[in-house]
């Protein structure tokens, strides 16, 4: 009786530990339940959301160029006069600023300018004396109307050879030491062809300096055929450069050639840029990255709302109010922070753009 009383109590102890142990394992499935990731309302007016827009994708096109003036703001500046070249005043590359000098010449030609200015000059004040001198005796009916006539004739003739002189002489600028070579802008001295001692022709083909003012510059490029129908006037550039790879300049392209170089096979394209502090100058080699319309309309997205995992991108789709999943995307191509979308998007598509990881990493679990 005992055994049989012993053997019931033993059954009862491990019916209570196994309705125990049951209640314990549902309370935990139940409290994993509870605790598992959920997107609420509030959290998802935390982040910010981003609507896929579709767009005309754009292609990035690398090439490579070189830095050269301007032309319109480049002068090539000839000798006026002949002679030695006695003061040179400058060497390549200085700044010079409008009417500085840069170099004087001892010129046999300008000595005879001077001289023709100073008999000018003399003319001028002898002939007016003489026209005064005929006005009065011709009032007071001792000069003839044509003694009136030739003085007023000569007075006009040594005006006008006064004019004439001084002009010369204001193109031509001199001192006592010659005549000085002028810069007729503010810029650079990109090319020198003069040094002292050196005789100088005024008919000579040879410019003695060129100055540019490298305040905007271009920046001349090689288009590859395969390129050629991807870019057109008014893309705009990015330019950097080995003295400066830290700093990027934007420019624009402002004009294209409708000609291949028969030599290298490409088109050759000019690029405008500002040049502040004339850090840029000519000669100067640049890599060139083009913004070019491909023709192509794709889904758009800011890169930085995609999800890189396992080689593969997602991105957090919202679905509705308080839904979101996760969507496997393509992505065609990436320019600079936009990535456009060739399947996994479409257009009106929203998706999260802020703390997408934490949700991507929340929501995979």
């Amino acid at each position: 009786m005992f055994n049989k009383y012993k053997i019931l109590t033993i059954a009862a102890v491990l019916f209570i530990a196994g309705f125990a142990l049951q209640s314990c394992r549902r309370a935990d499935e139940s409290q994993e339940k509870d605790t598992r990731f959920e997107v609420t309302d509030s959290l998802l007016k935390s982040v910010i959301i981003d609507t896929v827009q579709e767009a005309s994708a754009l292609s990035q096109i690398s090439l490579t160029g070189s830095i050269a003036p301007d032309e319109t703001k480049m002068v090539k500046i000839f000798p006026l006069v002949s002679g030695v070249a006695q003061d040179v005043k400058v060497q390549l590359g200085d700044i010079v600023q409008k009417g500085q000098t840069l170099a004087v010449l001892k010129s046999a030609e300008m000595a005879a300018y001077t001289k023709d200015y100073i008999s000018s000059e003399a003319d001028i004040s002898n002939t007016h004396r003489i026209l005064a001198s005929t006005q009065d005796m011709y009032k007071s009916g001792l000069a003839s109307q044509k003694d009136l006539e030739q003085a007023q004739s000569d007075y006009q003739k040594a005006l006008a050879e006064g004019k004439r002189a001084g002009a010369v002489i204001s193109i031509n600028k001199s001192n006592e030491n010659g005549y000085e070579v002028r810069s007729p802008l503010p810029g650079f001295i990109v090319e020198k062809n003069l040094t002292s001692n050196t005789q100088v022709r005024a008919d000579n083909s040879q410019n003695l300096f060129t100055i540019a003012d490298l305040s905007t510059v271009y920046v001349m490029v090689n288009v590859y055929e395969s390129d050629i129908s991807k870019i057109q006037t008014g893309d705009p550039v990015k330019i950097t450069t080995l003295s400066y790879p830290d700093k990027t300049f934007d420019g624009k392209i402002d004009r294209i050639d409708n000609m291949l170089d028969p030599d290298n096979k490409v088109m050759h394209a000019r690029i405008t840029i500002k040049n502040p502090g004339n850090l840029l100058k000519p000669g100067m080699f640049a890599n060139v990255l083009i913004k070019a319309k491909s023709g192509e309309n794709l889904p758009e997205i800011s890169s930085n709302a995609l999800v890189f995992d396992n080689d593969k991108n997602y991105a957090i789709v919202v679905d509705g109010r308080a839904k979101v999943h996760i969507q496997p995307v393509t992505v065609a191509k990436t320019v600079e922070d936009r990535a456009y979308i060739s399947k996994g998007l479409k257009p009106g598509d929203c998706v999260v753009g802020s703390r997408q990881v934490y949700l991507y990493e929340s929501l995979k679990e």
